[in-house]
């Protein structure tokens, strides 16, 4: 066998090209694959990820952020094999076990990503994480056991309910190394200067638990402050909020008109559920024209908590019931009025274990900077309520006053431009 070249330049010896391959990523550069990934990713729920976007709607927002849930799958995949090979208590059975779960660990979210979990969760009671009822009697499922691998213990993985599982689902894991700083390269948004690799070389399993060793608190640190920043300008850019919030509330409205089974849209793709919404002929076809030609709603109130207190939390649960009182107060019609109160702020990162002179801390005790992030991040929260343009001045007023809205004299922020 020859060695694999790309213009005559070798990459690997022979002796690792025995039933491997090498693909060519933007992130980390060549991933080695072998004939179990291999077989796992030519899958059709693999295949799936494809057309399924990694940040929903924000291409709306960032047009070069068209990248899916299978390349992230793969990076997360490679970080992962990274990390269990200089682990020297894991088997070689646990190392199979753990690429592949990392490899398929996202096969469970619906299209747009985390743009349906929400509603699949609440008709469903799954989440993303749930995936033996999907690879159940599927050709994943015959891979697995073709290759003496149990896809309970793979869903146990993903889950992080295992040791070394920890990898893929705990407070600093490879998922969120990997997401962080392909996100940042498909938005041009240059706050995802993650050094995962001083991170995993500065990461050891202790007591059952997934830690940072003290050399890697200045690298968490540049994870956190990543995150934070990527909150406001990708994540939660209000957009992409309102975007999501209507391409949510069009699934759901055809969920509660039967036209939709919740329980399929584990199956579905981005283009698959947009067709079915866009083809309505009532409300949901509306919004998904509207998105379609980016016709979007417009932000009538958009304030942090501050300004509306913690108490609006309680309302999440009550939205559609107070679109309908404010819509009676403006007259107009509740379907043109969006409200989305986002859950309580919160980075779980904050509370990662580090090993530190013999005992362990949590990563704000013994980050200042991470301490600091922490309260900062109340800062990043907003509630949205919003509505075509030309209702936006009388809708505005009206949730003012439902909210009891205060007015907040606070340094300004750049995360504030429009």
């Amino acid at each position: 066998m020859f060695p694999l070249t790309i213009i005559g330049i070798p990459l690997y010896d022979e002796i690792y090209l025995n039933d491997m391959k090498v693909i060519r990523d933007p992130i980390h550069g060549y991933i080695k694959l072998d004939k179990l990934t291999l077989s796992l990713i030519d899958s059709p729920l693999m295949q799936r990820l494809r057309r399924i976007k990694q940040l929903g709607l924000s291409n709306l927002v960032y047009p070069g952020a068209n990248h899916t849930r299978f390349e992230h799958s793969l990076g997360v995949m490679h970080l992962a094999s990274m990390l269990i090979e200089r682990t020297e208590t894991v088997s070689q059975e646990e190392k199979d076990e753990l690429r592949v779960a990392a490899l398929v660990h996202d096969i469970g979210h619906g299209p747009y990503s985390h743009a349906t979990e929400g509603l699949m969760k609440y008709y469903t009671r799954q989440r993303h994480e749930d995936i033996k009822s999907i690879i159940d009697k599927t050709e994943i499922t015959e891979i697995l056991h073709d290759n003496g691998i149990s896809p309970e213990k793979v869903e146990a993985h993903i889950k992080g309910e295992t040791e070394f599982g920890k990898i893929l689902n705990s407070e600093i894991d490879v998922d969120r190394m990997d997401y962080l700083v392909r996100d940042s390269h498909y938005t041009g948004v240059a706050f995802g200067l993650v050094d995962h690799e001083r991170l995993i070389n500065e990461m050891q399993f202790y007591e059952n638990s997934l830690v940072l060793t003290a050399g890697g608190v200045k690298a968490a640190e540049s994870l956190l402050v990543s995150r934070f920043l990527m909150h406001p300008s990708v994540y939660f850019h209000h957009v992409s909020r309102i975007a999501e919030t209507m391409f949510t509330r069009a699934v759901g409205d055809m969920i509660q008109r039967n036209e939709l089974n919740p329980f399929d849209m584990r199956k579905m793709d981005d283009g698959e559920i947009f067709g079915i919404i866009r083809n309505d002929d009532e409300y949901a076809g509306e919004l998904a024209n509207r998105l379609l030609n980016r016709k979007l709603y417009k932000r009538a109130l958009y304030v942090g908590l501050d300004e509306v207190g913690e108490g609006v939390l309680k309302h999440r649960k009550n939205i559609q019931r107070i679109e309908v009182e404010i819509a009676e107060i403006v007259g107009i019609d509740p379907k043109e009025i969006l409200i989305d109160v986002p859950g309580q702020p919160d980075i779980s990162e904050m509370k990662a274990l580090v090993k530190m002179n013999g005992k362990m801390q949590r990563l704000d005790e013994v980050s200042h900077v991470v301490a600091t992030l922490e309260h900062a991040h109340r800062d990043n929260w907003k509630m949205g309520v919003y509505t075509p343009r030309e209702h936006r001045e009388k809708v505005g007023k009206a949730a003012r006053e439902f909210f009891d809205v205060k007015k907040v004299t606070k340094q300004f922020l750049l995360t504030d431009l429009e």
